[in-house]
């Protein structure tokens, strides 16, 4: 049975200003809330999707009403791979064949709308064999230049779906984000169509980005692991940041998920897993991600180039002692939901390409209890502590990735674990609070 526009609309977060209003009296676990059912947190690891999806994205929300959102409207789409309805067809190509949808551009973001290109890459803008749309690279592109995409593309509704993994340095947030700005730039309509957060939407966690640190990876002051919705982030973005870089807040409506709850893990939504990018490639992935990545900041592999990206971490020279050492401390400061393996492994690219080097695998065993950021923070430490190759990287790159240089100079002066997390805990409270405003899920 399909919505009709009224109660689609009802269910759906809608705001041509600053956003909506959350619901007075209402805590961090819940504001406007959407229909659910059973919690499913289970245990590590992703079952396959399930044949009858509990939960329903935005887009097959959007879908079920006739796509009364987009009606009368010329529609392009930002998307990847993930971009997927339960039964793994494309969005692209399910709206391309359906009549009441004018649907004439894709607009691609980092690895590119097919999702072939490495971190860091694009596939450039070409006619989409499948299609024959004209898909736009944005990589890259914010602000009048973006615009201009849009402007060129003969679109005037910009449509949003892209999975998330969670974590603040990702860079399809921020796509997300620049795209609301060029929307407003080039007078464009905005849509974001919601999928789950993949690591639950539980309180935010981490160091807040300072805007010294503004790059790709970290535009504007939210938490490291945020754990926040694309949606919720773009009401949250819309009232807090965009009329800033803008000048005024985005014509925003949001279709929301129905069925997902904030204790929720990816494998309780019943949906398919599609790699977000190469190196992503399950929900345990982007389990450790928001305290692993933080390796891109050093000179230790982050395990790109082998089959468990960002649980395995290593370099040549390292040895048992790294291992041994993290699970000491992790006794120690009573770090749960994870172990240590020694590990030995060959990339076969990134760094250490084609050599044999040492390190640790990560096992989550308790993914309740398990805090990715402390876990990276602990890693970083007795890597500095246990391998004197240890090295941040020369442009301090971690910087961009904590948001703050103070990871940093804390781990080179000897600071601990608890001192380093700490050190973040006002300015956390501080988005937290502002964070509660936007929750939409209970």
């Amino acid at each position: 049975m399909t919505l009709s526009r009224r109660n689609l609309l009802a269910a759906t977060a809608v705001t041509s200003m600053v956003g909506a209003t959350a619901m007075a009296g209402e805590g961090e676990a819940a504001a406007a809330r959407t229909a659910g059912g059973s919690t499913g947190t289970g245990t590590t690891g992703a079952r396959g999707a399930h044949p009858h999806p509990r939960v329903r994205t935005g887009f097959d929300r959007l879908a079920a009403d006739g796509y009364a959102l987009l009606s009368g409207r010329r529609v392009g789409v930002v998307t990847n791979p993930t971009g997927v309805t339960p039964d793994v067809r494309h969005i692209v190509d399910v709206m391309h064949a359906d009549e009441r949808v004018d649907l004439a551009a894709v607009f691609g973001p980092e690895h590119g709308f097919r999702g072939t290109a490495q971190a860091g890459g694009s596939e450039g803008s070409y006619e989409d064999p499948a299609t024959g749309l004209p898909v736009h690279d944005t990589y890259g592109k914010s602000g009048h230049a973006l615009a201009d995409i849009f402007a060129r593309s003969g679109v005037d509704t910009v449509v949003f779906d892209i999975q998330d993994v969670g974590a603040r340095f990702y860079t399809y947030i921020w796509t997300l984000y620049d795209c609301m700005v060029a929307a407003v730039l080039a007078d464009k309509r905005f849509v974001v169509l919601d999928r789950p957060n993949p690591v639950t939407g539980r309180a935010a966690t981490g160091p807040v980005l300072d805007r010294a640190q503004a790059s790709g990876v970290g535009r504007e002051p939210i938490a490291l692991a945020h754990g926040m919705t694309v949606a919720e982030l773009a009401l949250l973005f819309n009232a807090e940041f965009v009329p800033r870089a803008a000048g005024r807040p985005a014509e925003l409506e949001t279709v929301l998920t129905k069925g997902w709850r904030r204790t929720d893990f990816f494998d309780a939504t019943g949906l398919p897993w599609v790699p977000p990018s190469p190196n992503m490639p399950t929900p345990d992935t982007a389990l450790v991600y928001a305290g692993t990545c933080l390796f891109e900041g050093t000179n230790l592999s982050e395990g790109r180039g082998t089959t468990r990206p960002f649980e395995l971490l290593g370099a040549d020279g390292i040895d048992r002692r790294w291992s041994a050492a993290v699970t000491e401390l992790a006794a120690g400061i009573g770090l749960l939901g994870v172990r240590f393996r020694e590990a030995y492994f060959t990339p076969t690219f990134s760094k250490f390409q084609g050599k044999t080097i040492g390190g640790v695998q990560l096992h989550v065993h308790d993914r309740e209890t398990f805090d990715p950021v402390r876990t990276g923070i602990a890693l970083l430490v007795t890597a500095k502590r246990t391998w004197s190759g240890f090295a941040w990287r020369p442009d301090h790159w971690i910087d961009k990735l904590t948001g703050t240089p103070r990871v940093r100079t804390m781990i080179d002066a000897g600071a601990g674990v608890d001192e380093v997390v700490a050190a973040w805990q006002e300015d956390l409270t501080d988005f937290r609070k502002m964070r509660r405003k936007y929750l939409r899920y209970r």
